[in-house]
């Protein structure tokens, strides 16, 4: 435990770093010093210079609700991943190969397109969310006896089935205004992030995130089986359903407000669980902070290095890819 610790407060520390290494990068340089220096007059109350408004203004409306944006998605998917996983005691299983991420999106494309209203697309993206993961429990159910791999095949089935709704929606959308920008959020992006957006949505991942962190305890027992975690006290059924709806609320939540980001469900907890062990009650928040700094190093540089930017859900698809291979030979390697 003192060494689970003791990885926590490095990932805290190399999430600050991260956080500090992102605030100067991107496509409009935004200096420390000058930030800082710009930061203090407002504060003062000094009159501001032309270059003073643009550097605040690159601070408060473009770089801190992407950097939060970006650790709040990274987090919840990962946290989300190691939910599902120790849920349904499948480690192949994550928020994309659910069905949950692709459900979410076709319920955020039908807010967006038809009623381009924000709390509306949050709460169709949610029920989507929700359909996704329990079309695939309900292929699960089907197929008893092979409940472990029917989970898997259920998911892929709710994928597609969701995926082809949402190229539904993208067909009946506005060619010119709404189809571009729908296509191009599906990718996955956190280019076009808006204050007002993360504060609709942050308050609820936060809240959703906290819940899933502070049930390590009863992630443990759930992991072992219904029968076990009633042994040690734990109401497996509620509690599992409070766990999953938690999980979905928040993996819905990334899906309104960066699209669909593929693979950091299901490799960052692999990377995680080999770090600092099994138990949930540290593997959670390890999980999450360590899929923000994932996602945040990915935003920060695809922002950075090329001048037209790299959609964030193939940036993390290309990156995750080679990591997943790796942890899979390392499991086997250690065995």
């Amino acid at each position: 435990m003192a060494h689970s610790r003791k990885t926590l407060l490095v990932l805290a520390l190399l999430l600050l770093a991260a956080i500090v290494f992102a605030l100067p990068m991107g496509r409009y340089p935004l200096p420390l010093g000058d930030l800082c220096r710009s930061l203090l007059d407002a504060w003062a109350g000094r009159p501001l210079d032309d270059e003073q408004r643009r550097h605040l203004f690159l601070f408060f409306d473009l770089r801190l609700p992407r950097i939060g944006s970006a650790l709040l998605v990274g987090a919840c998917l990962s946290a989300s991943g190691t939910v599902y996983q120790n849920m349904f005691q499948n480690p192949l299983v994550s928020p994309g190969i659910l069905g949950v991420q692709h459900g979410a999106a076709f319920g955020a494309a039908i807010g967006i397109v038809f009623f381009s209203s924000w709390p509306l697309t949050q709460v169709f993206s949610f029920a989507g969310g929700t359909l996704g993961v329990g079309l695939s429990l309900f292929f699960a159910w089907l197929y008893p006896r092979a409940r472990f791999l029917a989970l898997v095949v259920g998911g892929l089935v709710s994928s597609s089935f969701f995926v082809a709704l949402t190229s539904l929606v993208q067909y009946v959308a506005d060619p010119n205004r709404q189809l571009p920008e729908l296509v191009y959020w599906l990718m996955g992006t956190l280019s076009r992030t808006e204050p007002h957006q993360l504060a609709w949505s942050a308050p609820l991942m936060l809240a959703g995130l906290v819940y899933i962190c502070l049930n390590g305890k009863a992630v443990n027992a759930l992991a072992m089986g219904d029968d076990e975690a009633r042994t040690l006290g734990v109401q497996s059924t509620g509690m599992k359903l409070r766990l999953i709806g938690a999980a979905t609320l928040v993996c819905s939540l990334t899906v309104v407000l960066a699209g669909v980001i593929n693979w950091v469900g299901l490799v960052i907890p692999h990377v995680m669980r080999f770090i600092v062990g099994p138990d949930n009650r540290v593997g959670l928040t390890a999980s999450a902070m360590g899929g923000a700094l994932f996602v945040l190093l990915t935003d920060t540089l695809i922002r950075s290095v090329w001048t037209v930017e790299l959609p964030l859900g193939i940036a993390t698809s290309l990156i995750s890819m080679p990591l997943f291979a790796f942890s899979l030979w390392y499991d086997w390697k250690r065995r």
